[in-house]
């Protein structure tokens, strides 16, 4: 998360990276790179990224970063609520 805005995160197959709806069709024209998907719909500005397009620490580097340029960019978020709690309360 960079200033409440999510750059990137990782599924149980994939990264998934922020790049925005401009960017995207550029970005899923390189090998490895598929149209992210939510509740059965596309997402217009992330996109899923196969292991073997993060196999080495260059590569995936490059991928946080580009998420992270995104999301930079985009206006930072209020927080939706306070801090949570350390503990939960006990229960009687």
């Amino acid at each position: 998360m960079i200033n409440g805005s999510m750059c990137c995160g990782v599924t149980s197959s994939a990264l998934i990276v922020r790049v925005g709806a401009e960017a995207r069709e550029r970005v899923l024209a390189k090998p490895h790179v598929q149209p992210m998907k939510f509740a059965g719909r596309p997402l217009a500005g992330f996109v899923c990224i196969d292991p073997a397009g993060y196999r080495t620490d260059t590569a995936l580097v490059k991928w946080v970063q580009q998420g992270i340029d995104f999301a930079s960019q985009l206006p930072a978020k209020k927080p939706a609520r306070g801090p949570r709690p350390k503990t939960l309360p006990k229960r009687k």
